[in-house]
């Protein structure tokens, strides 16, 4: 844990530079600290954003990012807050066996959610697989396995929120991983 009992967290962000918007990391950091966030780092230009708090509920951080993002930019972002040592589990795991997850033109994405899924929104996830796409869910996480061009799938983000019921953003695992080597827990 950082200095001085603070905790710490990387926040993904939904959607942050899409459909015409534009925000420079310079003030996505500001946007940060402008709630008393701590030593706060953005991590390539995609919504990464890793920080220190002494808020434990990150449901609650989520929420007032949430806010303060839609305050200052004028659309909602959604924001899916995992602790450090959260974050490094999520890269460790491995929601398929070795031979899938190493086979050539494979790629796995990671969906981040607020809350774990319902029994029944599982079901009808993970039965969405084909050849081509497999889905696991695990806790506030959904893992797809993709073979082949990810613009060759008929899913997307959109098609998989509509399926969950609920919002979610998707990293390559290769993000979170360095994600979770960048800030360990």
């Amino acid at each position: 844990m950082p200095g001085g009992g603070l905790l710490n967290y990387v926040a993904l962000l939904r959607a942050i530079n899409v459909g015409g918007h534009v925000v420079k990391m310079d003030r996505l950091k500001n946007l940060f600290e402008s709630l008393g966030l701590k030593s706060v780092a953005t991590f390539i230009a995609s919504g990464n954003v890793y920080f220190e708090s002494s808020v434990k509920d990150a449901a609650a951080l989520e929420r007032r990012i949430e806010g303060r993002l839609r305050e200052a930019l004028g659309y909602p972002v959604a924001t899916f807050v995992r602790s450090t040592a959260e974050l490094a589990g999520i890269a460790r795991y491995r929601p398929f066996p070795s031979g899938r997850l190493e086979a050539d033109g494979v790629t796995l994405f990671i969906g981040f959610l607020h809350a774990a899924p319902a029994k029944a929104v599982r079901g009808k996830v993970t039965a969405l697989s084909t050849e081509g796409d497999a889905f696991h869910l695990r806790q506030r996480e959904l893992y797809w396995l993709r073979h082949g061009g990810f613009s060759d799938s008929p899913f997307s983000g959109a098609v998989l929120e509509k399926a969950l019921g609920v919002a979610t953003t998707l990293r390559n695992a290769n993000t979170v991983r360095k994600l979770a080597a960048k800030y360990p827990p």
